[in-house]
């Protein structure tokens, strides 16, 4: 039996889960989110809880109890209170702007990068060198936080780039130059 997948999920109040054809629906406050659930898993609503089962025990059934239950729980926690990733941007001249749904970042290439900023998270920029993505979904998120940051990652001998605010990048030392004597 799954550790995790045991476990059942607690439904906070203001928020409804509902299933129904394979789906778990979770509207809160803060928003809607819908997840189609793999056929071999049972999911029950009990009062306050969802309970997650498997109907088998086979490897597939064994890994996917606990994934389901873990996104459901992050599915009940970002309506609640919305997920959260920062973004800095480091280097000369190196900028973001934001106008409506689409993001053009200045990071040292010849043209302008446009993002397109998808539907289900709103992106901030409270400074020109810094990204807020923010949304009830937690994959979607995290993949919007890295393709962003995938346009020109961080590298390690002048630290230019964009970067994760809580990322830690090694400085590298760099080519040094020694006179033949």
């Amino acid at each position: 039996m799954s550790r995790i997948g045991k476990k059942p999920v607690e439904i906070p109040s203001g928020v409804k889960v509902a299933l129904g054809q394979g789906e778990v629906k979770v509207e809160g406050p803060k928003g809607k989110l819908t997840w189609k659930v793999h056929p071999a898993i049972d999911v029950k609503v009990d009062g306050a809880q969802v309970v997650v089962s498997r109907k088998g025990d086979t490897r597939l059934d064994r890994a996917l109890h606990g994934l389901v239950r873990a996104t459901i729980n992050n599915m009940v926690t970002g309506v609640v209170k919305p997920y959260e990733k920062t973004l800095d941007i480091n280097g000369v001249g190196y900028n973001v702007k934001l106008a409506g749904r689409e993001m053009s970042l200045t990071v040292g290439f010849s043209h302008i990068v446009k993002v397109q900023v998808p539907d289900g998270i709103s992106v901030t920029c409270p400074s020109q060198t810094r990204i807020v993505v923010q949304g009830p979904d937690k994959h979607l998120v995290g993949q919007f936080a890295a393709n962003v940051r995938f346009v020109r990652p961080v590298e390690p001998y002048n630290l230019k780039g964009i970067k994760y605010a809580d990322e830690v990048v090694k400085r590298k030392q760099g080519k040094t130059f020694v006179s033949g004597g």
